[in-house]
């Protein structure tokens, strides 16, 4: 007979004395179960005591958490967490070094346990470990030079306690002083610091600008670009990548009326070529934290232009007007007309609205009324006058090209800038604030200062080769149109590492390949839509979609590592789920670390019977998307939100590394529960390997045409002597 579902076996150690095995009621209180372990060991004063994970995270059971204890796992009698926050309270006060040493480093790790954090900060924890670093700091400067290991040590510890207790959301962080935004920002702005230091301190910085707008005014004044800029000519990138993070929560936070400030100053110091040379084309792998903080970088920069993209063009506004006046001149170079008679303005207007015309803009006559249409707005005029200025050859060849041809024929150059400039910056999303999740940055925009500028260089010419390669008229403007944007989407997913490799990318998907690509994968998804082709689909079906589960089944056995995001992006966690190879139990753990390859069985502590599982739900039906805070209501974070619910009112929450990854286990775990797989991987899965099976059984009656009904059966025969009997 089973055991109650309210009972767990787990086992308890005590310094000393050997472990003991016990069966825990999870219906009696906490205080009952911890007395009478204490009981079976004879320690007195039960209140003083707690149980706590054996494992290397050694967080305290409570009430709130308890129904996390699954059978076998290990626990430990501690003390308990306001007793041991009082000790280490007194401790990290020691006159001793060797005892204020050892009290920060046991602090630094305790901290990330929300219970302990809370006892520790009820005792105005945080207010002491920020006097310790405004003023200990100096109390230890003559100690520096005979024990700056020590020092360095005790430092980091410090600040690592006060990240990890910051990090609960405890207590504000409009609470600190400027002495001590001063001393985070000194740390900073050495030359010479120990790495763990300088970390922590950039990690504080992020988060003071993310958390509080007051904190960010501080702390823009303590630190500036050109102090920061040294740490990123390092070789560790891990300061590298907290270094742009900080960079980039500046930006974030910095009044509209600052960000180009800022910007131009960013330039002013080469931020861009600094992290070209030392990170991008750094001789080693970018890790997925860092493509994250160059994704926001580059976010942020693009975002620079949503004011130009959504300002609309003032027909009446003399200095916006004489940038079409001088895309005429740069293009026909006409010589200046005298304007003292009525007769030559009449000649001018009508030679100005014969060359607008050639320029391709829809209204000849006002040619600013094409730039009221936000988006893309003035940003649109803006890429035709660099383009102008700075390809001019290449801008005057388009445009007398095209006003040599017939009308019907032409290109339009000021037409399709426009609709141009609204696509690119659809592609790049200018304008949206920067996902929590997303990696995709592009090496070729930190290549150029003026990346997109050059950007919509080469894709306006791309648009004028490939009108002439479709032999477009102006009925086809959209179908051109939607040609480019399928040309530089190719070109942009193989990730070039520069402007010139982009535009050879470009070259290699002319009208005609993009034609290639088209036709092939029609062909792949072809759909037959005969009647023994759907009656053969139909028949094959099962037999696709149980090869297709065994591959959901199989990637579940491999497992995945997922991470634990928080609000604080890098003190990310990791943890690893696995489907055992008899498809019967779910194992999981956390990990120190992104593991390298599979993780073994026997390292994953917890354990979920597949039997026990009640429901599997996504989105904003899971739990931990249904808290409160930013990053829980991110739309790509809930895209790869799932939750598994099972026994009462317990869930596991993941949020999967990637869609396909959450494909996978949502398909996964949904055939182990018996019940549909229903995500686009699946579709499209289903899809290809219908086509490809149906393709192979057809093989042998290529070129031979499959009617759409079958044969009429003959009539039977008159009589049956042609049967014979073989016996």
């Amino acid at each position: 007979m089973p055991p109650p579902a309210d009972i767990v076996k787990v086992a308890i150690e005590w310094p000393g004395a050997y472990p003991k095995l016990m069966e825990i009621d999870q219906k009696k209180p906490l205080s009952a179960i911890i007395k009478e372990v204490c009981d079976g060991w004879s320690l007195p004063n039960h209140e003083y005591f707690a149980l706590q994970h054996a494992d290397s995270s050694n967080f305290y059971i409570t009430e709130k958490n308890r129904n996390e204890i699954k059978n076998g796992t290990i626990l430990r009698l501690t003390k308990s967490p306001a007793q041991n926050a009082q000790q280490l309270h007194e401790r990290i006060q020691s006159s001793s070094m060797d005892a204020k040493l050892e009290a920060l480093k046991d602090l630094a790790s305790l901290s990330r346990d929300v219970t302990f954090a809370q006892e520790f900060i009820n005792l105005d924890g945080i207010s002491l470990l920020t006097q310790m670093v405004e003023s200990g700091t100096e109390r230890y400067q003559k100690l520096q030079k005979i024990m700056k290991p020590c020092f360095g040590d005790m430092l980091s510890f410090t600040l690592t306690a006060f990240v990890e207790l910051m990090d609960h959301g405890i207590v504000s962080w409009d609470t600190f002083s400027v002495a001590f935004i001063k001393k985070i920002a000194s740390f900073v702005n050495k030359s010479a610091i120990d790495i763990s230091i300088l970390q922590r301190s950039l990690a504080i910085l992020e988060s003071m600008v993310l958390n509080s707008h007051d904190l960010y005014q501080k702390v823009a004044q303590e630190i500036t670009i050109g102090q920061l800029i040294p740490h990123l000519q390092g070789s560790d990138q891990e300061i590298q990548t907290y270094t742009i993070a900080v960079i980039n929560a500046l930006f974030l936070k910095a009044p509209d009326d600052r960000r180009q400030e800022m910007a131009n100053i960013l330039a002013q110091k080469q931020l861009r070529s600094i992290i070209l040379t030392h990170v991008i084309r750094a001789q080693r792998a970018i890790n997925n934290e860092m493509a994250h903080q160059l994704y926001v970088l580059q976010v942020l920069t693009f975002n620079l232009l949503e004011d130009r993209m959504m300002t609309k063009m003032d027909p009446q506004d003399q200095a916006q007007r004489d940038i079409i006046f001088e895309l005429r001149r740069i293009a026909f170079d006409a010589e200046s007309e005298p304007n003292n008679s009525s007769g030559s303005m009449e000649k001018r207007k009508s030679m100005y609205t014969r060359d607008y015309k050639k320029l391709g803009f829809i209204n000849h006559v006002n040619p600013a009324m094409d730039f009221t249409q936000t988006p893309p707005g003035m940003l649109a005029l803006d890429n035709m006058l660099y383009f102008a200025k700075h390809h001019q050859d290449a801008y005057i060849r388009i445009v007398l090209e095209n006003s040599s041809r017939e009308d019907k024929h032409e290109c339009p150059f000021g037409r399709s800038s426009i609709e141009l400039t609204k696509m690119l910056c659809e592609i790049l999303k200018v304008g949206e604030l920067p996902s929590e999740t997303c990696n995709d940055f592009h090496p070729m925009f930190f290549t150029h200062d003026r990346s997109f500028e050059e950007f919509f260089c080469i894709c306006i010419q791309l648009l004028n080769k490939t009108w002439k390669e479709m032999r477009a008229t102006s009925e086809d403007f959209n179908k051109v149109m939607q040609v480019v944007k399928e040309q530089v989407m190719r070109a942009l997913t193989t990730k070039p590492s520069s402007l010139d490799q982009f535009k050879s990318k470009l070259q290699n998907l002319s009208y005609t390949e993009i034609l290639k690509i088209r036709q092939s994968e029609r062909m792949n998804q072809e759909d037959f839509q005969s009647r023994p082709i759907l009656e053969l689909k139909e028949k094959i079906q099962p037999e696709i979609l149980e090869l297709i589960k065994q591959q959901r089944l199989n990637r579940l056995v491999e497992g995945t590592c997922f991470r634990k995001l928080n609000a604080r992006r890098r003190q990310d966690k990791f943890w690893y789920c696995r489907l055992s190879p008899n498809h019967k139990v779910l194992h999981y753990g956390d990990l120190e670390e992104s593991p390298q390859g599979e993780v073994p069985h026997d390292s994953l502590q917890d354990k979920l019977p597949v039997a026990d599982i009640k429901a599997v739900v996504t989105g904003k039906d899971c739990p931990h998307m249904k808290e409160k805070g930013a990053l829980k209501q991110n739309k790509e974070v809930l895209e790869l939100a799932f939750s598994i619910l099972y026994d009462s009112n317990c869930q596991l929450n993941f949020i999967a590394p990637d869609k396909h990854e959450y494909c996978i286990w949502t398909d996964g775990l949904n055939a182990l529960l018996g019940k549909d797989m229903m995500s686009d991987l699946t579709r499209n899965d289903l899809d290809t390997l219908l086509s490809m099976e149906i393709k192979l059984r057809l093989l042998d009656l290529e070129n031979i045409q499959i009617p759409d009904a079958p044969p009429p059966i003959p009539k039977e025969p008159s009589n049956y002597d042609f049967v014979y009997d073989c016996n």
